[in-house]
């Protein structure tokens, strides 16, 4: 079944996106019907201000809704001083950057420290913080930086391995196209005792939310005092790598939708124009981000993450090449 067109809309508030949430069995909704067996009877329900009551998804009765209003309690336990930058889709998906006052310098630009959560109630995007989800094994949550020249979340790709050298050797024995995110079985640092695990449920027993929102905010605690990674130095270096005009074609070789990678292009030109530069990488990477991030289609929000995630290391191996 093809999944519904949607164009990511932004907030920058939590009223926006902490509506009303809860889960209506089937049984209750039409009592007067008898329902075959199966697994999935939990329809996930929601009120989105300015809409009628909306079915975001049909589930089975292991599914937990995390609702963004728990999100919400923890950062507001955690931080004092933060902005928001939120994308959010009719769908019931959500990607919640919280962006920080500590600052990094990339080029010419100032970059700021955030954190990434994203969340969904249709069952197509997990709960994660910087894209680690729930039933993550292993491995670092990544570091995240937001760019305001183009309202930005750069999640940290990089940042699993220990050593630059690493990253590269790992680089070196992939083919553009054919990233999978496997960092951590060539030189990655992941220690599953390094921070704080989101411990997942065992069988198909429901989360316990309490729970949950402690670990959550041990967390983010943990992940606000690493310090800045290297994927700040892929960065640095997408930005000292200039490309030609033979090298923009790039664009159309990516594992992007033909239509997302003629709107980078666009991007890309404006943000040429709107800062006075040359293209380079860093321009290029960033122009992709944004296609995704903006642009309607049927990709969920998962699904433009796990693309930004092969963009960044195709460019990252061709600008290291």
């Amino acid at each position: 079944m093809t999944y519904l067109t949607a164009m990511p809309q932004t907030a920058t508030s939590w009223e926006e996106i902490c509506y009303p949430v809860d889960s209506v069995l089937l049984s209750d909704m039409l009592p007067e019907y008898d329902i075959i067996a199966t697994d999935r009877q939990q329809l996930i329900v929601g009120t989105p201000p300015g809409h009628r009551k909306t079915i975001f998804g049909i589930q089975s009765s292991g599914y937990t809704i995390i609702p963004n209003q728990m999100i919400r309690q923890a950062v507001d336990n955690l931080f004092d001083q933060y902005e928001l930058q939120i994308k959010h889709t009719i769908t019931g998906e959500f990607s919640i950057s919280i962006i920080l006052p500590e600052e990094l310098p990339i080029g010419g630009e100032r970059l700021k420290r955030s954190i990434i959560v994203t969340n969904g109630y249709n069952g197509k995007t997990p709960f994660s913080i910087q894209g680690r989800t729930l039933t993550a094994d292993n491995g670092l949550p990544g570091g995240s930086m937001y760019r305001a020249v183009c309202q930005n979340g750069l999640m940290g790709w990089a940042d699993s391995f220990t050593e630059l050298d690493h990253y590269q050797d790992w680089l070196r024995g992939k083919l553009p196209g054919a990233f999978k995110g496997q960092q951590r079985k060539s030189g990655a640092s992941g220690s599953p005792d390094a921070l704080p695990q989101l411990r997942r449920p065992k069988g198909n027993r429901k989360i316990d939310l309490d729970a949950l929102q402690q670990q959550l905010i041990d967390l983010l605690s943990s992940v606000t005092q690493q310090d800045l990674t290297l994927t700040a130095m892929v960065y640095e270096y997408f930005q000292k790598k200039s490309m030609s005009r033979k090298e923009e074609n790039l664009l159309s070789s990516l594992p992007i939708p033909v239509q997302l990678a003629r709107q980078a292009r666009e991007r890309l030109r404006i943000e040429q124009n709107l800062l006075g530069v040359a293209p380079s990488y860093w321009l290029m990477y960033n122009a992709v981000n944004y296609a995704l991030f903006n642009a309607r289609s049927s990709l969920t929000l998962n699904d433009r993450y796990k693309l930004d995630e092969k963009v960044f290391h195709q460019f990252a191996a061709l600008a290291f090449n």
